[in-house]
């Protein structure tokens, strides 16, 4: 099984196996989250019953959690992936790197957004500098600072170099946005629902949100092999198989 895993992993090291592979995967992944993000998103919306203390206010979780959360995993993958790069050099794990940074920025952004909206008819306010919204901006601005840094040094190596770097130590961000609400006395309420305890939600509220949760998950994966795909070209376009690719030979 170790020896599987390993193989695989070495296997989508390579660009060009990468490529192929993600070409195979693209529409399965795209038809599956825009499946899941529709059923998820009008079965919550409209069909949900209405939260007996927040009204139909609560519907708005139904963004939110995914978007906060897809913006946290996100940010570790890069983190790994940087490690990969620092480690092993390798330029698939480069790629991911700076690939992932756009798009755990709009996540985090869509969080942002959606907990103020959220904010306002539940806490009164549209902001509070608690720890856990505080630190959803650290990360929002970590994310473009990567993303910032990659476009301003002209070194392939030294960008990939600095970008890993810089997400590895923003990482530390992670245990503080996600432990903050049990640390500190915050106004944000805690998680609201973990693969380890009995959802808290009704069935009728809980099973939309996973699917949403699915579906921005997929989402993601499908927006991450469109960008990793689009910079692979870019780079490999030298080489002997992206040309073939390009002239229709392979």
């Amino acid at each position: 099984m170790w020896k599987f895993i390993t193989l695989y992993y070495h296997k989508l090291g390579s660009p060009k196996y990468f490529y192929h592979l993600t070409g195979k995967w693209l529409p399965w992944f795209t038809a599956l989250s825009i499946g899941l993000l529709s059923v998820g998103l009008i079965w919550g919306l409209a069909f949900a019953p209405a939260d007996y203390q927040q009204g139909n206010s609560f519907r708005i979780i139904y963004i939110h959690v995914p978007a906060a959360g897809a913006a946290l995993s996100i940010y570790a993958m890069m983190a790994v992936s940087g490690a990969i790069t620092l480690i092993w050099k390798m330029k698939m794990a480069e790629i991911v790197t700076q690939s992932c940074a756009p798009i755990g920025a709009a996540f985090t952004a869509i969080a942002l957004m959606t907990g103020a909206i959220w904010g306002k008819p539940t806490w009164g306010t549209w902001w509070v500098w608690d720890a856990r919204l505080t630190s959803m901006l650290v990360l929002l601005f970590l994310y473009l600072g990567i993303i910032a840094l990659g476009s301003a040094i002209q070194s392939r190596a030294d960008a990939a170099k600095s970008v890993s770097l810089l997400a590895i130590v923003g990482a530390i961000n992670l245990p503080i946005i996600k432990y903050s609400v049990n640390w500190w006395n915050t106004l944000h309420q805690p998680a609201t629902f973990t693969l380890t305890e009995k959802p808290a939600m009704p069935p009728e509220m809980w099973w939309p949100l996973l699917l949403m949760v699915l579906g921005v998950y997929l989402l993601f994966a499908t927006l991450l092999m469109i960008s990793a795909r689009s910079e692979l070209l870019h780079r490999e376009r030298n080489t002997r198989w992206v040309r073939a690719l390009i002239g229709g030979k392979g």
